[in-house]
């Protein structure tokens, strides 16, 4: 039995992108088909922290993606504000993939990288992954992070995956208690 793609949501976040000139966010939909992902929608949304969440709030109840994937808006300047928006919809953090992220990047662009701010978590159910704006950026991300590791993180985001925790057992001796 086959499974079915995993179902990918884009944002491009910017105040001067539109859907017609948003190189990185076109480049971020073909490069997730390429892993094998199923781009459900994208959209440009301003760089407007209460945007950003109402997006992702509107897609994980619409219920139409596994994962959402944002470009843009992970710098340090003034607007860049994409952290600041989802950590309030973090249920939990993944810092592995920031981590990730800017190890990669350090071998691109040398210590540049630690100005990047890309990061990912779960959010309503969601695997939530913000990259940066550009182009190189992207590519870098999908084909050496999200292309291999995001459907099993989807998996056990969902609770279907082979992970199970136990209740610790009781020590020899002792009762367990209900």
């Amino acid at each position: 039995m086959s499974r079915s793609p995993v179902r990918v949501a884009t944002l491009t976040l910017s105040d001067t992108r539109t859907l017609d000139d948003d190189e990185g966010g076109q480049l971020l939909g073909e490069l997730l088909k390429r892993a094998g992902f199923s781009v459900t929608s994208h959209a440009v949304v301003r760089e407007e922290p209460e945007l950003l969440r109402a997006a992702i709030v509107q897609i994980a109840d619409a219920g139409s993606a596994d994962a959402v994937v944002t470009t843009g808006g992970t710098g340090i300047a003034p607007r860049d504000r994409t952290l600041e928006a989802l950590a309030p919809l973090f249920e939990k953090t993944l810092d592995g993939f920031g981590e990730a992220f800017r190890r990669l990047s350090w071998d691109a662009i040398g210590p540049n990288a630690i100005l990047s701010r890309a990061a990912a978590g779960v959010a309503r159910g969601l695997v939530v992954i913000a990259l940066p704006g550009s182009p190189k950026a992207v590519e870098l991300a999908v084909t050496q992070i999200i292309g291999p590791v995001l459907a099993h993180a989807v998996t056990l985001a969902s609770g279907k995956g082979g992970h199970h925790h136990r209740s610790p057992q009781p020590a020899q001796g002792e009762e367990q208690r209900g």
